[in-house]
């Protein structure tokens, strides 16, 4: 693929970044801008895909703000110690591509730049969705949920940096009722290698995915 401007944002509120993200697809379908990544991370909220069943959502006690999507994918968190990836791009300029494919492979390469060896999962006929990066022993890093209108992609991607593991419990993760997540701060301790920086994994995944 073609260069993607790198842009870098701190903490966004769902909801602002949601609202910026139909503008800045608009300008990239009007030719006003090139194809962008937008790097930045959310407070703590659980957006869901509108094939999500509300079973597969926390309950009210849990008091994490759930928020209802236009992307692909089912229920995901997001929130601080995780980095966020929107990838808004003209798939009609760069020819036939698997663009959830290509993200897995970008991210499994920036990640392995880093020490951490990773995989994607093709997804079984008729099972839910494997979408993502996942260690060798199937645990999940990565979660990706993505959409694309009039040939322009919106959403992306998220990386478990070191966030609050416990929330994955109160909640479906993907629509996958087994799935195990983890973060880089978990398995760094495992390999004994040092945890990535905030600043080191974002420059990582712009690199590999050919953002500057």
């Amino acid at each position: 693929m073609s260069a993607l401007e790198r842009v870098d944002l701190g903490e966004v509120d769902y909801e602002v970044a949601a609202k910026d993200m139909r503008t800045w697809v608009e300008e990239r379908q009007a030719g006003e801008a090139g194809d962008r990544l937008f790097l930045l991370s959310h407070p703590p909220v659980i957006t869901y895909g509108p094939r999500t069943s509300l079973a597969d959502l926390p309950p009210e006690a849990a008091a994490i703000p759930t928020v209802a999507v236009d992307r692909g994918g089912f229920a995901t968190y997001h929130g601080p110690g995780q980095l966020v990836g929107y990838l808004v791009i003209d798939l009609k300029k760069r020819g036939p591509v698997d663009i959830v494919r290509w993200v897995e492979n970008g991210l499994i390469e920036a990640l392995g730049s880093l020490g951490f060896p990773l995989v994607r999962r093709d997804t079984p006929r008729g099972e839910s969705s494997l979408v993502g990066v996942w260690t060798t022993d199937h645990r999940k890093l990565c979660s990706i949920g993505m959409r694309i209108r009039r040939g322009v992609t919106s959403h992306g991607f998220s990386i478990n940096l070191d966030p609050t593991m416990d929330v994955f419990h109160t909640f479906t993760t993907c629509g996958l009722h087994d799935v195990t997540m983890t973060s880089l701060a978990d398995l760094s301790h495992e390999l004994s290698i040092p945890c990535p920086t905030d600043a080191q994994l974002r420059t990582a995944v712009a690199t590999a995915l050919g953002a500057a």
